[in-house]
């Protein structure tokens, strides 16, 4: 399984910017299953910049894979360096039509950047793929 935020502002489709989003919801998605584990709410960001980024990340650190409209060139670096992949998502995308691509993916053969993200998150899956 893997953890999946999506930055969004009323669960339906992403549609907000990385250090301004106040709700990620977070799943855990699987090739078969996907489920709502939690909603995860912020205050609003403020004019500090490291703290916006910083509570931000805080929470979706432990999610493997993180859905976003937009994200700065530095965010984004912290993002990765936490080992959370950002994916620019054009705003407004459904998040279900996000998850549903996501298990097509796993349930085939996932690119090179996913088995990298599978192997850090879910050790227990990557061996099931055969990287050449």
């Amino acid at each position: 399984m893997l953890k999946v935020a999506f930055a969004t502002s009323d669960g339906s489709a992403v549609d907000q910017h990385f250090g301004l989003c106040c709700r990620f919801d977070v799943y855990e998605v699987s090739a078969t299953t996907a489920d709502l584990m939690e909603t995860r709410t912020l205050a609003p960001a403020g004019d500090d910049e490291d703290n916006k980024i910083e509570s931000r990340l805080a929470a979706v650190a432990d999610c493997s894979i993180l859905h976003v409209c937009a994200i700065g060139g530095s965010a984004a670096a912290r993002v990765v360096k936490a080992k959370v992949h950002p994916v620019k998502t054009a705003e407004d995308t459904r998040v279900t039509d996000l998850i549903e691509r996501l298990q097509g993916v796993l349930a085939g053969n996932p690119p090179p950047w996913l088995r990298k993200v599978l192997r850090q998150h879910s050790p227990d899956l990557a061996p099931t793929w055969n990287p050449r």
